[in-house]
């Protein structure tokens, strides 16, 4: 049986069938002890002499360098740009995922922080708490022009949801035609509307098209970001792209920090050249930057897939896929 390394946090915080289901299968379980993501030297040390590994969004390329040990690394989540696949192959590592489990809790939240953004709540949150109380006026995502960059798992999700929303449109942007799956949503959409009409509401269905990645600039009230970090789009939303939107737009990001430049973010806020931002994920973390000086941010702690069910689903998944790897059987969603 394996020795298997825990990096990921948390795990099992309020569930321990993940922990239940390896220990179970004879494996020998040590978690990460520091409370917090682990750093890229921390993890190389802690887990070289391991089996297996059970990985959250840690950068993995110094264990993968320096392990001898390592068979296996069970990802926790979607996002693979931290796993070194490449040198896997060469050093015969095998990579598991676990691709649907994160879908729901990522989306609702992305969601959630565009009408947060939108709406100004969390600002008005913050006045309460300074003993102010200006009522803030905000926009609604009814009428509104929805951005989805990224057409994924996660990005149909969150049209979905935006249906019930009765925004105006939502552009889609993706490298991939998504023509079917837009003419599937269109249907909902139509759906929607003559509900609506029934009980006396005036609404007009929401369009729902692609456009290309200038149009999505252009034209959204608020983007949400669901792509996954490559080298091709590293610092993709920076100063130039900031000066394409318009100057009340907000911009969400649940997918990966790398994607938008703090610095360039940062300026764009303070000179008004958009609204507001969302962000759940940054380039260093945990995020102590300059952007939580601004009442115009939201900033969570990477917790997109942190809800109670979804966190449980992933972790199982992720424990099932590595009891399946040692007992020689095929992975569903192995990548390496």
């Amino acid at each position: 049986m394996a020795n298997v390394f825990v990096s990921t946090f948390p795990f099992c915080r309020t569930s321990p069938r993940a922990l239940q289901i390896l220990e179970e299968n004879g494996h020998q379980v040590v978690v990460n002890p520091n409370g917090r993501k682990m750093k890229p030297n921390e993890v190389a040390e802690a887990a070289k002499s391991f089996d297996a590994l059970i990985a959250g969004t840690e950068d993995l390329l110094p264990l993968v360098k320096e392990s001898d040990a390592l068979k296996l690394i069970s990802r926790v989540g979607v996002g693979l740009d931290s796993v070194p696949l490449g040198l896997c192959t060469e050093r015969g590592i095998a990579v598991t995922y676990t691709p649907d489990a994160v879908s729901p809790a990522v989306s609702e939240m992305a969601v959630c922080l565009i009408v947060d953004a939108m709406r100004k709540l969390t600002y008005a949150d913050r006045e309460i708490r300074q003993s102010k109380w200006s009522r803030p006026y905000g926009d609604r995502i009814g009428g509104a022009s929805i951005g989805i960059l990224g057409f994924g798992r996660i990005g149909k999700r969150v049209a979905s949801h935006l249906l019930g929303y009765l925004p105006k449109e939502i552009l889609v942007c993706d490298l991939l035609d998504q023509s079917n799956e837009i003419a599937e949503l269109q249907v909902l959409s139509n759906q929607i509307y003559h509900f609506n009409a029934k009980v006396g509401k005036n609404w007009n269905p929401t369009a729902i098209k692609q456009v290309s990645f200038v149009e999505l600039l252009k034209s959204s009230d608020a983007i949400t970001i669901h792509i996954p970090l490559e080298k091709e789009n590293i610092n993709l939303f920076q100063e130039n792209i900031f000066r394409s939107m318009k100057n009340k737009a907000v911009l969400v990001n649940t997918s990966r920090g790398e994607i938008v430049n703090e610095t360039d973010l940062l300026k764009a806020l303070q000179d008004k050249v958009i609204a507001a931002a969302a962000l759940d994920v940054f380039e260093e973390e945990p995020y102590y930057g300059p952007l939580k000086e601004l009442e115009q941010v939201i900033l969570t702690q990477h917790m997109g897939s942190c809800s109670e069910d979804c966190r449980e689903a992933m972790e199982k998944e992720a424990a099932e896929n590595l009891v399946s790897f040692f007992k020689g059987q095929s992975v569903k969603d192995r990548v390496v």
